[in-house]
């Protein structure tokens, strides 16, 4: 199936790593595997042929420890880095690993040590090697999980790692992902005309993982005109309406703020026009509220919309029933809904048991 994709040409190279031309270190995220190895191969490519011997690369190479040849993969992506000129490094996974929730506790790892690589090579930019392919994998995942328009917008090309995975660096950085938009055939067909081998985990065909059953389900979906480019396609459609939802929330918050926001709060909001916003920009700039003040971790989309619905409902009970103020904590943030007022501040230490 490869042998008749086409590799990935200079000069289309060139166009993918225009973006970052001007940076002058680049750390590149590289396992072993195809797509990771065709990003070192490319990029080192890219930078031999230009007149300005910039930027910096610098592959690195997590070694989870959880499969016996993590390791001597790592060795080899060092040799072939060194065969194409790149500085490599390797950095380890250490300490107890949990029985559950592995791949996603592996996964914040790798960003967190990733970005400890950056911050000692003077980086502000890092490249993945997620694909066309890969973008298509994450909107099915989140299609499945109920996700919103937010999470259905799948993978940015570039986005800023967030504060955990990086939270001894002063600057943030920027994640960076230059093959988004290539389908993972011409990848490997680009190292088979180049002669160059690549790492097979068999963990990526791993029934137990979500990620790999929707892998075997996508050649179905594909027959019914369901491929990744059509998957993806969807996501950079959502992904502009993403953008027109967030300055409709940005105009919300000017309009209803009696103040500006910081980041102890409160963020105090007009009731009356808060509830008489559309619901998904109410909900969005509650969101922001309480990501703001709150400290008790991730907002998930359900909670949110439960406590969105109780004070659209109690507003109209309230003047029936002579209330005065509904309260209301989430991810460790107060809601508060009185008067003419909607009120969002931290949440008082939890009382120990």
């Amino acid at each position: 199936m490869y042998a008749a994709e086409r590799p990935i040409s200079a000069a289309e190279a060139q166009k993918l790593f225009q973006p970052i031309a001007q940076t002058s270190v680049l750390v590149l995220a590289v396992s072993g595997g195809p797509d990771s190895t065709a990003l070192l191969f490319l990029a080192a490519r890219w930078r031999a042929a230009r007149k300005r011997k910039e930027p910096r690369l610098v592959a690195v190479t997590v070694d989870h420890g959880l499969r016996p040849q993590s390791g001597e993969e790592a060795r080899s992506v060092a040799r072939f880095a060194r065969r194409l000129g790149v500085t490599h490094r390797v950095v380890l996974w250490r300490g107890r690993k949990p029985r559950t929730g592995l791949q996603e506790a592996a996964r914040a790892a790798r960003y967190r040590l990733l970005a400890d690589a950056a911050r000692k090579a003077k980086a502000d930019h890092i490249l993945t090697a997620h694909t066309l392919d890969d973008q298509a994998e994450t909107v099915l995942m989140r299609m499945s999980r109920g996700s919103g328009i937010t999470g259905l917008c799948g993978m940015r090309d570039v986005a800023q790692l967030p504060p955990s995975f990086s939270p001894r660096q002063r600057r943030r950085l920027l994640l960076v992902r230059p093959l988004i938009g290539v389908p993972k055939a011409r990848l490997i067909a680009t190292l088979q005309r180049a002669g160059i081998a690549y790492a097979d985990d068999a963990s990526n065909r791993d029934p137990r993982f979500a990620r790999a059953r929707l892998r075997d389900v996508m050649p179905a979906l594909a027959r019914e005109g369901l491929d990744a480019a059509r998957i993806a396609l969807l996501a950079r459609r959502l992904q502009r309406a993403e953008g027109a939802l967030e300055c409709a929330v940005d105009d919300a918050s000017a309009h209803l703020s009696e103040q500006a926001w910081s980041d102890a709060g409160p963020v105090v909001l007009d009731a009356n026009g808060f509830l008489l916003l559309p619901a998904e920009i109410a909900l969005r700039l509650l969101a922001r509220a309480i990501n703001r003040v709150g400290d008790e971790g991730a907002l998930r989309l359900g909670k949110l919309e439960t406590l969105y619905e109780a004070l659209a409902s109690y507003e109209e009970l309230a003047s029936a029933r002579g209330k005065e103020r509904m309260r209301r904590t989430l991810a460790g943030a107060l809601v508060t809904l009185g008067g003419a007022r909607l009120t969002v501040e931290r949440a008082p230490p939890r009382s120990p048991r």
